[in-house]
């Protein structure tokens, strides 16, 4: 969550006359995040957070607005749209679609315990099992033709070991696609600063702007390599064992998913490690801006890559064969 729009008060004031949910008590920009435009928004009835969107459109809305409600009233700790007086989520502000979600208590932790990660595990494989009802579908605009466009854009700016290991990675990565693995909704970014907590109780799942349908090991691979790494990128045994015990009691894994997961671990850090390059190399201007450092899931990537067999039997430790 990032301020790359700056909103006036009398703009939101105006704005919120669409809603029944009081009137402007005060309001101020999110620093955090990288995509869209967020503000803390509090009305004389409650507490919200406004999202103006940077590069969706107002017709690509629909499927996380939806996604967020339905999990929302299956008991999944997601932040609730607010419908305006017509009953749509999404109106424009500023010239870009704009949508008011219900605030959730708690705030994001820095270093998780295996408590924390036990939680994060437990939500993950709840949504993925109660996601698998949900109607709507998206595809991964975040994918393999993704990797291949950003890598021809970040070329001409890469040292040659980096180009060499961006270059490697996509091509194993390209030899390895899993599509017969379960998939179903991804969450595709619970990070840390995407999890609200008091205390070690999950109080919420934020931001799922790039939610879709996917290979749901892969999800979970997003958010272990992010949950359950050092700072030199190696995993921590005791987190990561709590975070997929966790996640295995919610959704038990499909036979399949032993052989692939040391390679959805690199094809996660891969997608972060390119998402974070593109953000250095081309970044947005904005009055609040945040740009998350690309070599830590360079870490990552590398050490996923050395320490491929025995993540593999750090899997099949934690889950069971």
């Amino acid at each position: 969550m990032s301020v790359f729009t700056r909103v006036e008060r009398d703009q939101l004031e105006t704005f919120l006359t669409s809603y029944t949910q009081g009137s402007l008590v005060d309001f101020e920009g999110i620093n955090a995040g990288i995509e869209n435009t967020n503000y803390f928004v509090t009305t004389t009835r409650n507490q919200f957070v406004l999202t103006l969107f940077e590069t969706l459109k107002a017709d690509e809305l629909p499927y996380f607005l939806n996604l967020m409600a339905f999990l929302a009233e299956h008991d999944v700790p997601s932040a609730h749209p607010i419908a305006d007086d017509q009953g749509s989520y999404i109106r424009i502000l500023n010239n870009k679609p704009a949508a008011l979600v219900r605030r959730l208590q708690g705030k994001s932790i820095e270093r998780p315990t295996p408590d924390h990660c036990r939680a994060v595990g437990s939500a993950l494989g709840e949504l993925h099992k109660i996601g698998k009802s949900f109607p709507e579908h998206r595809s991964n605009d975040r994918g393999p033709v993704w990797w291949n466009e950003t890598e021809q854009r970040l070329l001409p700016f890469l040292d040659n070991e980096d180009a060499d290991l961006l270059h490697a990675e996509i091509r194993y990565q390209t030899s390895k696609r899993l599509l017969d693995l379960p998939r179903g909704v991804i969450h595709g970014d619970l990070f840390r600063d995407n999890v609200l907590f008091v205390d070690h109780r999950l109080t919420g799942i934020i931001d799922f702007y790039y939610a879709c349908n996917d290979v749901l090991l892969y999800d979970v691979a997003i958010s272990a390599n992010d949950w359950c790494s050092m700072e030199d990128g190696s995993m921590d045994d005791s987190l990561l064992k709590a975070f997929l015990s966790a996640y295995r009691q919610q959704r038990p894994p499909a036979a399949d998913e032993h052989e692939a997961w040391s390679v959805m671990l690199r094809a996660a850090a891969l997608r972060f490690w390119l998402s974070r390059l593109h953000d250095q190399y081309f970044p947005r201007q904005g009055e609040i801006t945040h740009i998350k450092d690309p070599q830590v899931f360079k870490r990552i990537l590398l050490n996923r890559i050395r320490h491929q067999d025995m993540l593999r039997d750090a899997w099949i430790h934690s889950c069971g064969k």
